[in-house]
Formats: C-alpha cells, structure tokens, sequence
C-alpha cells in the first residue's frame, strides 16, 4: 500500500444497517481506532474513506474519557507523594 500501491485485503459484507467492518490491519495501520471520525469521498465508482484532520489520537480520546472521573478527595500533590512512597 506503500506508495499509493494498490492491495486488495479482505472482501466485507455490509450490513441491513449499512455498516461495514474494516479490517484490524487497515485500522492499525492507518489509526482508525473507536471513536475516531472519518469522512467519505466519492471518486468515480470507488469510496475513499478519510481520517479527519485533527482528529484526537487514540491516548488523547482516552485522557479526555477519564478527566473528571476520580473518586478521591486527594489532590494530586498528595497522590504523587503516595505514589513515590
């Protein structure tokens, strides 16, 4: 796929719903991971499916997922100096 080389991977069946599954390589490769957006371009009779610029990495997805979910009354200076022990 390297250089614009073209790979035929796996064939996937869409769903009632319109859904189909692109294959773990091609996420892992190219970063698709849950939540990420995606645009779909029209070329001729093919879809060309675009990650979206600026879309936040997977750690920067997760980071903003636990902000703010904390249980403890503790305050950060004081779970840093239990954590160095």
């Amino acid at each position: 796929m390297a250089g614009g080389a073209e790979r035929k991977i796996d064939a996937m069946k869409i769903t009632a719903k319109g859904q189909v599954t692109i294959p773990r390589e091609l996420r892992e490769r190219l970063g698709l991971f849950p939540e990420t957006e995606v645009e779909f371009v029209l070329k001729g009779n093919a879809v060309q499916i675009v990650k979206v610029k600026g879309s936040k990495s997977r750690g920067q997805q997760v980071v903003d997922k636990l902000r703010g979910s904390a249980k403890t009354k503790m305050t950060t200076d004081e779970i840093i100096a239990l954590m160095r022990g």
